[in-house]
């Protein structure tokens, strides 16, 4: 959408000869396979009224006294600014925001803000969303975020100049940062523990099939406002149906209401074909009583409550420190390697697909040593290869891109886990927050990895350098991370303190607080089923 195609000043009047360097054409459009790196300079052109013009990329000059197009002339010459504006090389895209809007040569900077705003929304609507996920419930924001996707998904089709285009970007960016966060952390509180890994994990596999479903769309539609309506569009089935979706069990129940709670896993048992059981009983809830009549009385959170104390505290810093790791690794690694030549619809369409065949590595590795482990791994890796890398010599092209794409698998790894890890590391009363802060921190490393590449300028190996030193501390402090395999989802900080300690939550071992008496015995929910 914002690509910045070849473009040359448009002359003021109609061409009647183009040259550049030896080939003569009739059109400027006719010369732009030409003008390539390999081939930089002016373009010469002369109008139906005689005059001969010299076009570049932000200027163009006049010749005087030019009686006879060449292209090599020493005579003097007049500069004018482009106030004629611009033409644009339609071989690959017919229509970019950059040509819609002229963002080249003194506009150019706008352009370049273009994916740092993006990354900005996606960064707030993370962090808002998430905490109102906690603190109005999983559905409806999913419902809101969802509406949102579409609507400002084709408005900003129909914008009608770059400031609008801006901000409504930015609100389709914090409603999709919004959707992403929450959508995962209703899938992983629908999920019991036998099938939570997959489940979880694979909802990146769905983004790397959206990522080829973009590529696809961008190979068969080259105008920017029409490739945004049709991925748009993608939205629409799920927003119709996105209604029938009902509140997640953990939600209703940390909000004490079990009325609610106990109507979804009747619906639960019946779609599993299987017996449903009673809140009531198995958890010694009082349904009739105040709390379970006044959902007011549950304390509303914020993000000061993932410092409550020192642990926790720690575990926020380190698990905001791998999320920051994964994204400045996997962009600084992507920005290093998929430049690899040929078509870039294809290469960005292999990306993605070679997503999914990782992740499922990903499953069996954390079911069978541990999410701790498979982190750290994961961290430790992406930094050895960044060492390996510093010390590949430049003239070894094809390892260094082996080596790259080698790093960058090791980042996905830890990437991917880490959406995940998180929310089993955290209460269900915090559970969005804690994702919806650590995404927040994700889009920080996006929006940093540009300019971490930008560090060549003082040394070549810069960027593996700052990879490398972070993902290694990342893994270290990763090690005091508890490990949550095999364990339910925590329902109350008693239970994320725990975690701690290995201690199951269910060991008679917790906090005396009166949510303690349904912990003791909610863990048979999780024990033999892979729902709730």
């Amino acid at each position: 959408m914002a690509v910045t195609p070849q473009h040359a000043c448009r002359p003021p009047g109609n061409v009647s000869r183009v040259l550049f360097h030896n080939h003569s054409a009739w059109r400027v459009e006719d010369i732009w396979a030409l003008v390539s790196p390999g081939h930089e300079g002016h373009i010469a052109v002369q109008l139906q009224n005689g005059t001969i013009w010299e076009l570049s990329s932000c200027r163009r000059s006049r010749r005087e006294d030019a009686l006879h197009l060449e292209y090599e002339y020493r005579g003097s010459k007049l500069d004018f600014p482009c106030s004629d504006g611009y033409i644009y090389d339609q071989g690959k895209w017919d229509s970019t925001v950059v040509t819609e809007w002229d963002l080249v040569c003194h506009r150019g900077w706008l352009a370049k803000l273009i994916q740092p705003v993006f990354m900005l929304g996606v960064l707030l609507g993370a962090v808002i969303f998430g905490y109102l996920s906690d603190r109005v419930g999983r559905r409806l924001i999913l419902w809101s975020t969802s509406i949102g996707k579409f609507l400002f998904g084709i408005a900003v089709a129909f914008t009608y100049d770059y400031y609008s285009f801006m901000a409504t970007r930015f609100l389709l960016a914090m409603a999709a940062s919004g959707y992403l966060v929450v959508v995962f952390v209703y899938v992983t509180e629908f999920i019991g523990m036998k099938s939570r890994t997959w489940a979880s994990i694979h909802l990146h596999s769905f983004f790397a099939v959206g990522i080829m479903a973009v590529a696809l769309t961008g190979y068969l539609v080259r105008t920017w406002w029409l490739y945004q309506i049709v991925l748009s569009t993608v939205t629409l089935p799920f927003l119709l149906c996105c209604w029938m979706l009902p509140e997640t069990p953990f939600w209703l129940l940390s909000e004490k209401r079990y009325e609610e709670a106990q109507k979804v896993v009747g619906m639960m048992a019946k779609w599993n074909r299987t017996r449903s059981c009673k809140l009531s009983e198995l958890l010694s809830l009082d349904l009739n009583g105040p709390a379970g009549c006044n959902p007011s009385d549950a304390k509303k959170h914020n993000v000061l409550d993932l410092f409550c104390d020192w642990n926790i505290a720690l575990r926020t810093l380190t698990v905001w420190l791998v999320w920051f790791t994964g994204s400045l690794g996997f962009y600084s690694f992507s920005l290093n390697s998929v430049n690899l030549g040929g078509s870039e619809y294809l290469n960005l369409f292999l990306m993605g697909a070679v997503e999914i065949p990782a992740y499922v590595c990903i499953c069996f590795g954390m079911d069978k040593v541990g999410r701790r482990n498979v982190l750290v791994l994961s961290l430790i890796s992406s930094a050895l290869i960044c060492a390996v890398m510093m010390m590949i010599p430049q003239d070894y092209h094809i390892w260094g891109v082996v080596a790259a794409m080698a790093g960058k698998f090791a980042v996905g790894a830890a990437f991917g886990l880490i959406y995940l890890y998180t929310a089993e590391l955290y209460p269900t009363v915090v559970r969005s927050l804690a994702v919806g802060s650590g995404s927040m921190m994700c889009r920080v490393g996006s929006i940093v990895a540009p300019f971490c590449v930008y560090l060549t300028s003082i040394w070549i190996f810069m960027p593996q350098l700052v990879v490398g030193i972070v993902a290694f501390v990342s893994g270290v402090l990763t090690l005091k991370l508890p490990e949550t395999l095999g364990k339910p989802l925590v329902t109350t900080w008693e239970e994320a303190w725990s975690l701690e300690s290995g201690k199951d939550s269910s060991s008679g071992k917790l906090c005396p607080t009166p949510n303690n008496i349904a912990l003791e015995k909610r863990d048979m929910l999780d024990a033999g089923d892979s729902g709730l």
